[in-house]
């Protein structure tokens, strides 16, 4: 199975009331464990690339094991470019095979972020790549930040409105209070203004920093019309948990693939996990 749109995907959980998993990946475990995962749960997918995982790994690379995991997966399954900020690279994705691409335009102001979105969309979409873009600001934590700063970085829902009419955008992601990376506290989701910003916009809304956001709030998010969420940091935990309890237990142990292995397994489990939660398992 070759990759598919991401609209295509985000469409049919928009219709059925769940939500599609975003899961980074930055080596063959992890592109194992998310292909793994989703078809243990018979639910689609979508893998996706930041620019640090292929700085990391290579373009060529990340594509050619995404390809391979992709062609003999029975679930569908995408692939995204996280967090792109320049054309050149956004361009460089499409080119090389990726699905889906994401501009992140959301430290522009407002008329230079639409002005950039369109001019994606305008090479994206006649070759059937999907478009994602953002309009707020997710940081990288949430502490230490007071809250006249948190709803400044929160997403206006008119301007969510004004940006979607003015891009044809194909999902939006929105900032309602989770963040990057890991929580030093409880990340409290702002239910009011998703709530107004999927009653002024009819494109799936997408959460991103969701490692770390209570159980509870991702099935409120759901609920209220959230249809594609992203983890990494989660899978990262659980990655790195199981090597350093191999490499603990097993000091002497040589064979990368006796370490490695284990945390494949642990990075698949969270996976599946989220995947229940976000209630796409069965939906493939």
């Amino acid at each position: 199975m070759s990759f598919v749109p991401v609209d295509d995907l985000l469409k049919a959980a928009e219709a059925g009331g769940y939500a599609v998993g975003a899961f980074n990946c930055n080596n063959m475990e992890i592109v194992q464990a998310i292909v793994k995962a989703a078809e243990i749960e018979k639910a689609p997918v979508i893998m996706q690339a930041s620019q640090g995982a292929i700085k990391y790994a290579g373009i060529e690379f990340i594509v050619a094991m995404a390809r391979e995991a992709a062609s003999a997966a029975k679930v569908p399954v995408a692939l995204h470019l996280d967090h792109g900020t320049g054309f050149d690279q956004i361009m460089w994705c499409i080119r090389s095979g990726f699905s889906s691409v994401m501009i992140d335009g959301s430290k522009k102001p407002l008329e230079e972020n639409i002005a950039i979105t369109r001019k994606v969309i305008e090479c994206a979409y006649p070759l059937g790549i999907s478009v994602e873009a953002e309009l707020g600001k997710i940081g990288g934590t949430e502490d230490d930040i007071s809250v006249s700063d948190r709803e400044a970085m929160m997403t206006d829902p008119e301007e969510a409105r004004y940006f979607v009419e003015k891009t044809g955008v194909g999902s939006l992601a929105v900032a309602i209070g989770t963040a990057h990376g890991r929580y030093k506290g409880e990340p409290r989701l702002d239910f009011d203004r998703l709530k107004k910003i999927r009653s002024l916009v009819n494109v799936p809304i997408v959460l991103h920093g969701s490692s770390g956001v209570p159980e509870d709030q991702i099935i409120e998010a759901v609920k209220l019309g959230v249809c594609k969420v992203n983890i990494d940091t989660n899978i990262r935990e659980a990655f790195v948990d199981a090597v350093r309890k191999v490499a603990g237990d097993h000091p002497d142990e040589i064979d990368p693939r006796k370490i490695l292995g284990p945390a494949r397994d642990a990075a698949t489990e969270i996976i599946r996990e989220k995947i229940r939660i976000f209630g796409s398992s069965g939906k493939a």
